[in-house]
């Protein structure tokens, strides 16, 4: 249950977004932008798109702030020079998400002791992909169904083997068995 200050709190940054939204929009720059996408000089999903862009900038904007937290310095920082442990270029990664394919560049550190959390080692997909995925599945599409829809509707190349993990990971399947001992009849 959603208690009175957390209410208040979701109202004051839905406000506060319908303000920058307004802003947006009276500046003009919306509008420009708008034209772009109706005209295809913009793509909103997909790669090159401007979704992908967006969560690519807040993505990478995070994990620095997340590395600048486990150094305990600030880039450029004077005083980072003296301690053992340093900032060392970035990795290049691409992470699967609801706009499409997100190339992202992971901070490093010297010594590896730095662990991302908001996109951590390991992990190829973000957001809700999965969800759709299993949504897809359970409304009855098939594994290649659902690769199509992904690749025509948001520009995201999923494999069927990735799909079929997916499924298979998130939906448990109960089975008993049928005649003659075998274990045939399965409900996911």
């Amino acid at each position: 249950m959603t208690t009175g200050k957390n209410m208040d709190a979701s109202l004051v940054e839905a406000a506060s977004t319908v303000e920058m939204a307004e802003a947006l929009r009276a500046s003009g720059a919306v509008d420009d932008l708008l034209a772009q996408i109706d005209t295809g000089e913009v793509a909103l999903t997909g790669e090159g798109g401007l979704l992908p862009g967006l969560i690519k900038l807040a993505l990478e904007r995070g994990l620095a702030a997340e590395l600048t937290d486990h150094l305990g310095y600030d880039k450029g920082d004077p005083a980072g020079r003296v301690l053992p442990n340093a900032r060392n270029g970035t990795s290049p990664k691409t992470v699967l998400t609801e706009a499409g394919p997100v190339p992202l560049d992971v901070p490093r550190d010297r010594d590896g002791s730095f662990t991302p959390t908001l996109v951590p080692k390991g992990t190829r997909r973000i957001g809700e992909l999965d969800d759709m995925i299993i949504s897809l599945y359970a409304g009855g599409m098939t594994l290649r169904d659902i690769q199509f829809h992904l690749q025509s509707t948001i520009g995201t190349e999923v494999s069927h083997e990735t799909i079929s993990k997916i499924v298979d990971e998130r939906s448990p399947m109960r089975c008993w068995p049928g005649s003659a001992g075998r274990w045939s009849r399965c409900i996911r």
